[in-house]
């Protein structure tokens, strides 16, 4: 089963005005995540998704609605937000990610 990581780092909520990690649990939407296209094909409806806040050593798991598109990077990649179902805490792990904040495993 593919698993969507995604980072909610507690650093960026203030600097960036990124959602914090509670705020998503509460919403269980994911804000503007860049995804590569690559990447796309292998992340359906169903599949599990992780939110981490690597900074404060929290995580959740939860499974994948839908991925609704966002804007766009400086670099032209596409983002998404994340809409996610059943997301609860659980013991932290910690996940490799890319530049982008996230990992598809």
């Amino acid at each position: 089963m593919t698993t969507l990581v995604i980072h909610t780092p507690s650093s960026k909520v203030a600097q960036e005005a990124k959602r914090s990690f509670e705020k998503t649990l509460e919403s269980k939407i994911g804000d503007e995540y860049a995804i590569y296209q690559n990447l796309l094909p292998r992340l359906s409806p169903g599949c599990r998704v992780v939110v981490l806040d690597k900074d404060q050593g929290k995580r959740a798991e939860g499974t994948l609605v839908k991925l609704e598109r966002g804007s766009k990077t400086e670099n032209g990649i596409q983002r998404y937000n994340v809409h996610i179902a059943d997301l609860k805490r659980v013991e932290y792990k910690p996940e490799a990610l890319n530049r982008c904040g996230i990992a598809v495993f």
